[in-house]
């Protein structure tokens, strides 16, 4: 699976206290690999990543991307041939809050990756994950391709496009040297859901805490829509995007778009949290949060995902069913308290991974 590249391969993850970087990591065990992990602790009481012990299974570093110093120290002391940087200011809201905290995170944290990279010959690959909210989005229902405009309306937005260019630069600057080949990209996508995310203000983790007390749940903005994806359909495109890199670094060393299928998958925030109702098998609804501060959000941001399809041959398996279920099905089985969450969750990525064999997805190999 994946050309077999990160078996007994060193991999350091930054960000893997997180969401995705644990799904990202828990998979990257499976698969072989000796996985570092460089992050701060779990900003959430619950997390992914202590809910599948994931402090016991690798190699956990507490560290700061904005520590240049102590990041260096780290790669120095485990020689790392792969990076996947996930490490980030992640929410829009408290990027409002916290401008210059998401900036320096997103942006100088990026910049210090690269720069570490750049001077650790020993690295071979680096996969910055962005977001779909680096594009100047105009709320056009215009699926966003890899040569769209860099832009931003919020801080966070803005810190994703500006993580975009600074990758860019040092990709021409200095990683298509001559001397100093090396295959850094970046991946973009934006939606995703999965068991695990307790982040504030996400409609997911929002859901289950008040379904889990008996509540309603609280909506900000129910006719808005967005193209959900399940966790593991983004993981499978960066996993096999970077397995490519390592193999032929100049020929995918770009931005990759990897988001939900834009028409199957679109569901308004009602038509979700009404979904997410029904899989949890609830007698409460969903109310409007009318004491909610009107910040600006996007109405609609779209990825085409063709280049990925047509060049890595990547493509989504799970209906926008069976990705609420997947999710729904995980966080019932964190709350019942009799499930190895760890197994639970190896088994779900188990049976993605048959389904996407059964499907003759070429990253299954």
């Amino acid at each position: 699976m994946f050309d077999e590249i990160y078996k007994n391969k060193t991999v350091l993850v930054t960000g893997h206290t997180g969401f995705q970087g644990g799904w990202l990591s828990l998979w990257l065990k499976q698969l072989g690999a000796n996985v570092i992990g460089y992050s701060l602790e779990p900003s959430t009481e619950s997390s992914f990543f202590q809910s599948v012990g994931l402090r016991d299974d690798l190699q956990h570093v507490n560290g700061d991307i904005r520590n240049q110093e102590k990041f260096k120290q780290i790669i120095s002391k485990y020689r790392p041939e792969i990076v996947f940087h996930l490490a980030a200011q992640s929410l829009v809201r408290k990027s409002y809050k916290e401008p210059i905290e998401t900036f320096e995170t997103n942006i100088l944290g990026t910049a210090n990756i690269l720069e570490t990279i750049r001077q650790a010959e020993y690295i071979k690959t680096g996969m910055i994950m962005t977001s779909d909210k680096c594009y100047d989005n105009k709320d056009d229902r215009k699926p966003h391709t890899e040569i769209d405009p860099m832009g931003g309306f919020d801080p966070y937005s803005a810190s994703k496009g500006a993580t975009e260019l600074i990758t860019s630069c040092y990709r021409n600057s200095f990683f298509r040297n001559e001397k100093l080949v090396r295959g850094i990209a970046t991946a973009r996508a934006g939606n995703v859901i999965g068991g695990g995310d307790w982040s504030e203000d996400r409609i997911i983790p929002d859901s289950i805490k008040k379904l889990s007390n008996n509540n309603d749940i609280l909506i900000r903005n129910p006719e808005s829509k967005r193209p959900w994806q399940y966790v593991l359909e983004s993981i499978s495109g960066i996993l096999w995007l970077t397995a490519k890199l390592y193999q032929e670094p100049t020929k995918f060393d770009q931005g990759w778009n990897f988001g939900p299928e834009t028409n199957e998958s679109i569901l308004t925030v009602k038509q979700l949290v009404t979904k997410i109702i029904q899989e949890w098998d609830s007698e409460n609804s969903y109310r409007i949060n009318e004491n909610d501060s009107k910040l600006h959000e996007s109405n609609i941001l779209l990825l085409d995902s063709s280049k990925a399809k047509k060049e890595l041959g990547w493509r989504n398996i799970l209906e926008i069913d069976e990705t609420i279920s997947e999710t729904v099905s995980w966080y019932k089985a964190h709350k019942n308290g009799r499930e190895d969450m760890k197994e639970f969750s190896l088994k779900q990525i188990e049976r993605y991974s048959i389904k996407a064999t059964e499907d003759n997805l070429i990253w299954t190999n």
